[in-house]
């Protein structure tokens, strides 16, 4: 069969022979927890069965259950296609509908095994941010794509096509849940519950609303960070050269830090107990150094600091390990923070410092409490560990993957002197938030649906001129984060950050994302180049509600509230989202974050100029609003500044209180 047949026919209508499990070159996703009783994983075989014909069941029946067994889940591998998967230009795609096509090629590379960090269980990144719960959801998710119009909606439910339900031109063509369950049943336990019934999923941010586009992402936000960071700590004569910044994690998107280091121009030194992961990140031109002993670590350091080099070196092994040995080595560390995926802390997420990748994953299989006992212990140690680097000077900081919220449930020494914040910041509360989110700057990323490189060329350079022109007449307040992206832009190229999809990210406002759209959309409808699609990380001014993360610099006590994501992504889908996103879930876990997200196909219409206006506007602004409510000094002069701009755009401001009023009252 051809590729389109393929994507056609959804369900085989012949049972497809059972696939041979293959472990050698291939990075699986570790055993879930052995969660449910007998009578669940009978249901949990009913379930998955429901996709197929009956004269399959007895069959399937008996490979299912072996899956369950094996892996804690079930995957159906005996129906991943037998295409490979990578993002394929638009015009490649059996589709009656270009946005439907849109999809379909995000979703492809989303589960291309150079960018998806575990592709045979249709994870992207984070451990366990998923497209599908399985391979049947996968096939008839893309039949639906390709025989749909644009007067019907494909709704999704945790990776399930619920079905094609009629609609307008003007609807979105997919709406997006993933994780959506009732609050009180939002623990760890009730995800690896739900997940192994088949009827929820986690989808992370952008794994579940197909818009990843390989460590790119995280590249861009992390090069802000940690620059920003340096700018913190340093003497305005200073440099980052010869200064170190010491993290751990190459997973999916953590692979991103050595990348940002080099560009930011400081010693990156990155520790990954995973050595496939590790090894993965090296061949990939990610990271420069591999070593794998902490006597060589500390002169490959000492050796880059002399030379005042820039240069990323990963460690394969334990970061606690790296921490420790540091301090007594006497190294000093100018930043430190860590991205390994301890949102979920049991399931392999993060390795306690004992024990070794492989022992680990025996450890989550057969003894999870002895495994999670571990973690808490390691946790303990690594968090003493960076206390004795802070004494000395270090700039800490959590990079919004629950270490610091994990590490206090572990009885870490991390809590400040009042008992209810941590003494570290996150980097919101430091960085993103105050410079940028409450300005309304955020990941805005494109990607070209013609695959072609010379499209990607062309767009950095439309984009590059409309942020130099908006930078002309910008208040200074925006100056420097006008800069960085135009410097970021200029040299996309060369620091080679494309992975999978011809696609691209960098911080922009609202005036910024809507102007460079425009001109996108022109491009197309002039024939300079193909079609675009729009999106965004869910990390950004208004799709995101996360006390620890993204709202993590919200002071009114609103921040545990998710009013702003709802509205969010109800906003964007009838303000001309192509799709729409909602999810429980994301970088710092199952009930402790709400992400909303979209994606916009640009064809050069008229219609789509139209809707990229409505609704860019809304994404960024919407946070704004919020943010300037919350009483953000720089949300409320973007605000006022955007009401002037804007005569249509009313937002609720607050009166300030003086705070000798309140000092007596109780």
């Amino acid at each position: 069969m051809t590729f389109k047949e393929e994507i056609l026919q959804g369900i085989p209508s012949q049972l497809p022979p059972k696939r041979v499990y293959k472990t050698t070159g291939i990075n699986r996703a570790p055993k879930r927890k052995d969660i449910l009783t007998k009578e669940e994983k009978q249901l949990a075989i009913r379930n998955a069965l429901r996709y197929f014909p009956k004269d399959w069941h007895h069959e399937l029946a008996i490979e299912f259950a072996q899956e369950l067994q094996d892996f804690g889940r079930i995957y159906m591998y005996r129906f991943k296609p037998n295409y490979d998967l990578h993002a394929r230009p638009i015009t490649e795609y059996p589709a009656q509908s270009q946005q439907a096509a849109a999809l379909m090629l995000m979703i492809q590379n989303n589960l291309n095994p150079a960018v998806a960090q575990h592709p045979e269980e249709l994870i992207t990144y984070g451990g366990n941010g998923a497209v599908f719960q399985n391979w049947a959801q996968y096939l008839l998710t893309m039949q639906y794509l390709a025989t749909m119009t644009d007067e019907q909606t494909l709704h999704m439910y945790s990776g399930h096509p619920m079905g094609l339900f009629p609609s307008s031109k003007d609807a979105p063509r997919v709406v997006v849940t993933n994780g959506m369950v009732i609050p009180n049943h939002s623990q760890p336990d009730d995800w690896e519950k739900f997940n192994a019934l088949g009827v929820s999923q986690y989808g992370q941010m952008t794994a579940g609303s197909y818009m990843y586009i390989g460590p790119q992402g995280i590249v861009h936000g992390t090069t802000i960070t940690v620059m920003n960071a340096f700018r913190k700590v340093l003497k305005p004569t200073e440099t980052p050269k010869g200064k170190i910044f010491l993290t751990s994690g190459l997973g999916g998107m953590s692979g991103a830090q050595p990348k940002a280091g080099n560009i930011v121009g400081c010693i990156t030194v990155i520790a990954e107990v995973n050595e496939k992961a590790a090894r993965k990140r090296h061949k990939q031109g990610w990271v420069d150094v591999l070593v794998d002993n902490l006597a060589d670590l500390v002169s490959r350091v000492k050796q880059a600091q002399e030379n005042n080099e820039v240069v990323s070196i990963a460690y394969i092994g334990n970061v606690v390990a790296v921490w420790e040995h540091f301090d007594e080595a006497d190294i000093f560390v100018h930043l430190g923070s860590d991205q390994t995926s301890l949102h979920i802390p049991w399931t392999g997420g993060y390795y306690p410092i004992d024990t070794s990748y492989e022992e680990g994953n025996r450890l989550i299989r057969e003894e999870p409490e002895l495994f999670k006992e571990k973690v808490q212990t390691s946790l303990r140690r690594h968090a003493a560990s960076v206390n004795k680097h802070t004494a000395k000077g270090t700039y800490f900081f959590d990079y919004g993957n629950a270490f610091l919220l994990e590490s206090s449930r572990a009885g870490a020494d991390v809590m400040a002197a009042n008992s209810i914040d941590f003494k570290y910041p996150s980097y919101v509360q430091d960085i993103l938030g105050p410079m940028c989110f409450d300005y309304g700057f955020g990941p805005f990323r494109w990607i070209c649906s013609s695959g072609n490189p010379a499209d990607l060329d062309k767009t950095d350079q439309i984009a590059g001129d409309v942020l130099q022109e908006i930078m002309a007449h910008s208040p200074k307040e925006i100056q420097l984060q006008m800069q960085d992206n135009i410097t970021w832009i200029r040299d996309a190229k060369k620091n080679k950050l494309v992975v999978g999809s011809q696609a691209r990210i960098l911080y922009a406002d609202a005036e910024g994302r809507v102007k460079i759209a425009k001109a996108f959309n022109d491009a197309v409808k002039n024939g300079e180049i193909g079609a675009v699609i729009l999106g965004r990380d869910h990390h950004d001014v208004s799709g995101t509600d996360s006390p620890y993360r993204e709202t993590s610099n919200i002071y009114d006590g609103s921040k545990f509230t998710a009013d702003m994501a709802i509205h969010n992504v109800i906003g964007d889908s009838f303000r001309g989202a192509t799709w729409v996103s909602i999810h429980n879930g994301g970088g710092v876990g199952w009930g402790e974050v709400i992400n909303g997200g979209f994606g916009m196909l640009l064809d050069g219409s008229d219609e789509a100029e139209i809707r990229l206006k409505n609704m860019l506007f809304y994404d960024v602004n919407n946070g704004i609003a919020r943010r300037a409510w919350a009483r953000n000094e720089e949300a409320l002069f973007a605000a006022k500044r955007e009401m002037e701009r804007t005569p249509k755009l009313k937002v609720t401001l607050p009166n300030l209180v003086d705070d000798k009023l309140l000092n007596n009252l109780f």
